[in-house]
């Protein structure tokens, strides 16, 4: 087990007065605790302090430079994000998770089989991450069963119930830099954390709750002199170290961004339908990427090997058939199609430079019945228009 963050002095809630004895408890407690995180699936357990006022200038400045995008829930809840304590009053100790989500049937080349699917104009790209079970269903219920052993052994040594609630991406919850103060992994060049034996493929989730636990200290940094995220950014979205411009994120595009894609980041979104792994792909800690135990994020059959047309096919009740119970549903039918008509775009000019001109008439024909279409939505349709220009 970590030892206690060396400047980790007194905080409020921590046992005071004859404290040897329950720290020594609460040492027991997180050990007990790790052990039940594995039996349910995660990989790595932290407890973080609930102050991080020292982040919260880097903060202001990210969301005043605007990098947030129509994120328009990260400005509202604004400093919140640095204050636990005040999203869940009576805040002690963040316990942090971490889960490995690559598929358990991933083969030993799986980067390179990533790179040569992005390199196939006529297929479609998923994000790893969302071709199995929706995330936030798997650890959300997980980090509740973990929340309830936790409290029936605290009721059952000192009778007092345990006030908590789990996160996972689901509230205005600074995810990156708990995990990071709690040893969780550093923060990459790409804003992304990262373990020296697990790479980045992996989710996060919290418990705050009101006790304390002894704190588990943050890692070195080993990205070195590395750049390679920054480099292989197909939209530059990646502006400095560390520093990442969610307006040019192919996964903020595709996934976030509710309306038009700008023009002039549509043809670097190659056939890139939901997300984007290039900067994880790219960096040499994901060699060390772990395998998921769970079936949960298993490739779902319809997202093994799509190609863009048999997803361009699908009816909106085929899209939600399905995408049931995937973090793919929750961009709605509408920026589905919008991101497969600028892939189709890219794909049929792609064909026509190869000098396939039977590949490049069957996606114009594919994109131009839609087009002409009058139940066609607007937003869709303007992305067909583009997709047909020559």
């Amino acid at each position: 087990m970590p030892p206690a963050h060396p400047c980790d002095v007194a905080p409020p809630g921590k046992p005071a007065g004859g404290g040897g004895d329950a720290q020594a408890r609460a040492a027991r407690l997180l050990a007990q605790i790790r052990r039940w995180a594995h039996d349910l699936g995660f990989s790595q357990i932290g407890v973080a302090d609930v102050d991080l006022s020292d982040a919260e200038p880097a903060l202001l400045q990210w969301l005043a430079a605007g990098f947030h995008g129509q994120m328009d829930f990260m400005a509202r809840h604004g400093v919140l994000r640095a204050r636990p304590a005040q999203l869940l009053p009576g805040t002690v100790s963040v316990l942090t998770a971490r889960m490995d989500y690559l598929p358990r049937e991933a083969p030993a080349d799986w980067r390179q089989r990533e790179w040569t699917r992005l390199a196939d104009p006529d297929a479609a790209v998923v994000s790893l991450y969302a071709r199995g079970r929706d995330y936030h269903k798997v650890l959300r219920s997980r980090l509740q069963q973990l929340a309830q052993r936790i409290e029936a052994a605290l009721v059952a040594t000192d009778g007092q119930p345990l006030r908590y609630r789990p996160f996972t991406d689901s509230a205005p919850v600074w995810e990156t830099e708990l995990a990071v103060r709690s040893g969780l992994g550093w923060r990459g060049r790409h804003t992304l954390v990262l373990h020296r034996d697990a790479g980045s493929l992996f989710f996060l989730g919290e418990i705050f709750i009101d006790r304390w636990l002894p704190r588990t200290p943050p890692v070195a940094a080993h990205c070195g002199r590395c750049r390679a995220c920054i480099d292989v950014c197909p939209t530059q979205a990646i502006v400095a170290p560390y520093r990442l411009d969610a307006r040019r994120c192919i996964s903020y595009l595709t996934i976030e961004h509710p309306g038009p894609i700008p023009e002039a980041l549509r043809a670097p979104m190659g056939n890139r339908i939901y997300g984007c792994d290039d900067c994880q792909l790219v960096c040499p800690w994901n060699k060390y990427a772990r395998r998921c135990a769970l079936p949960d994020f298993d490739v779902r059959a319809p997202l093994a090997e799509p190609r863009l047309l048999a997803l361009w096919a699908w009816s909106e009740a085929d899209f939600l058939r399905h995408t049931e119970g995937s973090a793919i549903r929750r961009i709605g039918y509408l920026r589905w199609r919008r991101n497969l008509a600028v892939a189709l775009g890219n794909a049929r000019r792609a064909a026509r430079a190869r000098g396939d001109a039977d590949g490049a008439r069957a996606v114009a024909a594919a994109l131009a019945a839609v087009h002409d279409d009058p139940q066609t939505p607007p937003l869709v349709r303007e992305h067909v228009a583009w997709a047909l220009i020559d």
